[in-house]
């Protein structure tokens, strides 16, 4: 039996990002498929057994339920030693990072591509406004990562796992082909697709899709 257990939806950037961490700290974890497009997670019942947040991803270690992707990212990094930095300064980078991409680049982009790709009803003044946001960002990353390899320097960092989850996705759910709009960052996503065990978000998160509506 395994020690972790991932309820998750395919469509989720944060619930890749904790099946990529586990997947290439080489930690296996049985996947629950979560009927987010149905609202399941809204429900009272699902809040009272699963996470009282209301909110995906949950991952389950030996039993506990751990909620909220930047914490447990930090904790499997600490108990694996991967991908944690080497020192104080490191990991200080880690978490400046790690919080900029939750509430900036994996923030923003998660609702634009849900409303543009997901959505039936997205209005075009909105999808306009937050794209704007999320190329802000992505200018940020481009030139962090035009400078060195990887986030934090000559090392990839649960860091890298966070901001790249998002931009993994098919061009056609994203609207980004970031060889063109961003070269330097679709070279540091090649940097992370060639660690060993690396593998794409559809790969790790198997299960009936949501509905596209472009």
């Amino acid at each position: 039996m395994s020690r972790y257990r991932l309820h998750y939806f395919p469509e989720s950037g944060n619930s890749y990002k904790l099946a990529l961490m586990l997947t290439l700290c080489g930690e296996s974890f049985e996947p629950v498929w979560t009927d987010f497009g149905s609202r399941v997670t809204w429900t009272q019942k699902w809040r009272e057994q699963i996470n009282p947040m209301g909110e995906i991803p949950v991952l389950e270690e030996d039993g506990d339920k751990l909620t909220q992707t930047g914490p447990i990212l930090l904790s499997l990094a600490e108990q694996t030693g991967l991908f944690q930095g080497r020192d104080q300064s490191e990991r200080f980078e880690v978490l400046r990072w790690l919080f900029w991409d939750n509430q900036k680049l994996s923030g923003f982009m998660a609702s634009y591509r849900f409303l543009r790709t997901f959505s039936f009803d997205a209005e075009p003044a909105v999808l306009s406004w937050q794209r704007r946001r999320v190329d802000d960002f992505l200018s940020i990353l481009e030139r962090r990562v035009d400078q060195i390899p990887f986030i934090i320097g000559d090392i990839p960092t649960i860091a890298d796992l966070s901001a790249s989850a998002y931009l993994s996705f098919p061009q056609d759910e994203t609207g980004y082909d970031y060889s063109t709009t961003h070269p330097e960052i679709f070279s540091w996503l090649g940097r992370l697709r060639d660690l060993p065990g690396w593998r794409a978000p559809y790969d790790l998160l198997p299960g009936k899709r949501l509905r596209r509506y472009t």
